[in-house]
């Protein structure tokens, strides 16, 4: 699951190059929806830590029930230790700044993708 394409327009080209699926959502409760009725797996959830409906947490809240082994990378233009310091993000999460080129991000995902998930 990605942010809304408007917000990050390059997401989707950057993983059919890679050949990731993409499930686009507008809004954190469109990325519920389309989470509740998927069929199929969903890896990893890349979502705006910052977003006007819910933050970024709250999201990850719902959708780790749906599906429990799922990673996450969240991004935000505020650094990773304003977000820590706010208490939106814990320590340790898997994060990237905006802006962040597509190499970054690429690296990112896949160290995320390769390292085990945790076990809750």
């Amino acid at each position: 699951m990605a942010p809304p394409l408007k917000a990050c327009p390059e997401v989707r080209p950057w993983a059919r190059r890679l050949a990731y699926s993409v499930l686009p959502a507008a809004s954190p409760s469109e990325a519920v929806e389309k989470a509740t009725n998927d069929s199929g797996s969903i890896d990893l959830l890349m979502t705006d830590v910052v977003m006007p409906e819910m933050n970024g947490r709250d999201l990850a809240g719902q959708i780790i029930v749906l599906y429990p082994g799922i990673r996450f990378l969240f991004m935000s233009g505020y650094t990773a230790n304003v977000i820590a310091h706010q208490g939106i993000l814990d320590d340790g999460v898997a994060f990237i700044q905006k802006p962040f080129s597509m190499t970054d991000m690429t690296k990112k995902v896949r160290d995320i993708l390769d390292k085990a998930p945790d076990k809750n």
